[in-house]
């Protein structure tokens, strides 16, 4: 009787993780039209039909934005038992402005790299440029630096995660031809380490440089150099 059971079971169990799978799994379309594409570099990279990145001899670099996760300060002071030690929302204020800060200049540097693409600060009147936006969302630091005075240290795998949310746009009418969502954790070493805002740093800075050098790879091949 048992042994009957089994095939049933089995098949539950498939249809359970293949069901999963599906709830897990990206949008094939997004709700204005974007299409996702197979194998890129990215996480996920949504293109709208049709379009080309190709004959722009302009482009433009919207400053990053960056947003933590939500409840993230919550979440921190909550898990403090040093209140010495809470998490401000001016730490807050500075760690993205922070962040924002060296997005732009990663980001920047790999596209003034040489052959440099003509990059221009003023593009909000409908000129014929393509419009670069990135933001950094779902900032999730597992041990931030505060100004406190306190001394106390944070011992964790990893120093967080965050996710790229780049829009390329026509500058003339505003349309998002590229959407880019790519999720990073940082370096998991596997073993409790002492985190802080230098380990915090270099972290960030080496995904920044490969979101930088990935954005910079993308554009090469679209315009075919």
């Amino acid at each position: 009787m048992f042994a009957r059971k089994l095939p049933t079971l089995f098949t539950l169990i498939i249809f359970g993780c293949i069901a999963a799978c599906a709830a897990n799994a990206p949008p094939q379309e997004t709700h204005d039209g974007l299409v996702l594409q197979p194998d890129t570099k990215f996480g996920e990279v949504y293109t709208r039909p049709g379009a080309s990145l190709s004959g722009y001899s302009e482009f433009g670099l919207v400053p990053c934005q960056v947003a933590f996760r939500k409840n993230w300060l919550r979440d921190q002071n909550s898990s403090s038992m040093d209140l010495s030690n809470r998490v401000t929302q001016k730490d807050v204020d500075r760690i993205k402005d922070s962040l924002s800060s060296h997005c732009d200049r990663y980001f920047r540097e790999a596209l003034e790299a040489p052959p440099a693409y003509t990059l221009v600060e003023q593009f909000d009147d409908g000129e014929s440029v393509l419009v670069l936006r990135p933001s950094i969302i779902n900032l999730d630091i597992n041990a931030p630096d505060t100004m406190s005075a306190g001394r106390s240290r944070t011992y964790t795998t990893s120093s967080g995660e965050m996710t790229l949310l780049l829009e390329v746009l026509d500058g003339t009418t505003g349309e998002i031809l590229v959407r880019v969502v790519d999720r990073r954790r940082g370096m998991d070493s596997g073993r409790m380490e002492w985190t802080n805002g230098v380990t915090n740093r270099a972290d960030a800075d080496r995904t920044l440089k490969q979101w930088a050098q990935q954005l910079r790879t993308g554009l090469d091949t679209a315009n075919g150099t």
